[in-house]
């Protein structure tokens, strides 16, 4: 299986606007250069040992160049520094139009592919058999390069926009008026295949919510022994009824493992 697959049908206009964005208008450097035909190799570099991912944007982005890339390892495999890891020919031209844009992407994708496995590592490590994730806290315009990567190094990706789940926040509760409010108007026009997710603050609040009907329950920016104990009593309560527990805010690599509880079914962080 490729993780090329993935991709919409729409996703190739996204690397011909990057092409259009780093040359709007003439290519001075490419006019001393010339269209001699040249062989470029790409080398993975840095301090650590790193996952390879971002593949098929890479080619996407020679293809459009009439460059031909020959890849030495395969995307979602680790290597050591500093490791040939791709053969680019074409013309000179057309390989330094497609040098700065390939490397950006690929240091991008592959960073975030990378810390996605560590984040899953440290939790595995943990004894942590629940879901890792990231968040919609992307760049604009970007978001398609790293959800695919998150996927890449081995994390799910969660929700990729506002269309694909529900997710009831703090402003979306004020503006109801209560969380039953809320996940009772978002029923009403989210159907039943839709995923509801609802941030609460407190365990009076994740009642509401459970009993409401969410689907997963948030429990944001609670930690230690607080989250301990309010997962274990709601699971308690409700015992019986289907909905998750999720842990978000505030999570990176130094508190990981005392929010890498089992009690929580999903762990997500967009550090």
């Amino acid at each position: 299986m490729s993780f090329a697959h993935l991709l919409p049908p729409s996703w190739k206009t996204q690397v011909t606007a990057w092409l259009e964005e780093d040359t709007p208008s003439l290519d001075y450097g490419g006019f001393v250069v010339g269209e001699a035909e040249k062989t470029a190799f790409l080398l993975g570099k840095g301090k650590s040992p790193a996952i390879l991912a971002g593949v098929p944007f890479v080619d996407e982005i020679f293809q459009q160049l009439s460059c031909r890339v020959e890849w030495h390892m395969q995307e979602g495999e680790t290597f050591e520094p500093i490791k040939r890891v791709a053969t680019v020919t074409g013309k000179a031209r057309h390989l330094l139009l497609g040098e700065r844009i390939a490397l950006n992407l690929l240091a991008r994708c592959s960073g975030i592919a990378t810390k996605s496995r560590r984040f899953k590592d440290i939790a595995r490590s943990n004894g942590y058999k629940g879901i890792i994730a990231g968040t919609r806290k992307t760049t604009p315009g970007f978001r398609l390069v790293e959800k695919y990567g998150m996927i890449v190094g081995g994390i799910d990706a969660h929700r990729h926009d506002l269309s694909s789940m529900i997710m009831l926040k703090d402003n979306h509760i004020w503006s109801c008026g209560s969380i039953t409010n809320a996940i009772s108007a978002a029923r009403s026009v989210g159907g039943f295949s839709l995923l509801l997710d609802v941030e609460v603050r407190t365990e009076e609040e994740a009642n509401e919510a459970i009993e409401a009907g969410a689907d997963v329950v948030m429990l944001d920016n609670m930690e230690g022994e607080n989250l301990l104990q309010t997962a274990r009593r709601l699971r308690e309560r409700w015992n019986g009824k289907r909905f998750l527990l999720e842990t978000s805010g505030g999570i990176d690599e130094g508190n990981l493992r005392e929010r890498a509880v089992n009690e929580i079914d999903i762990l997500s962080t967009s550090a």
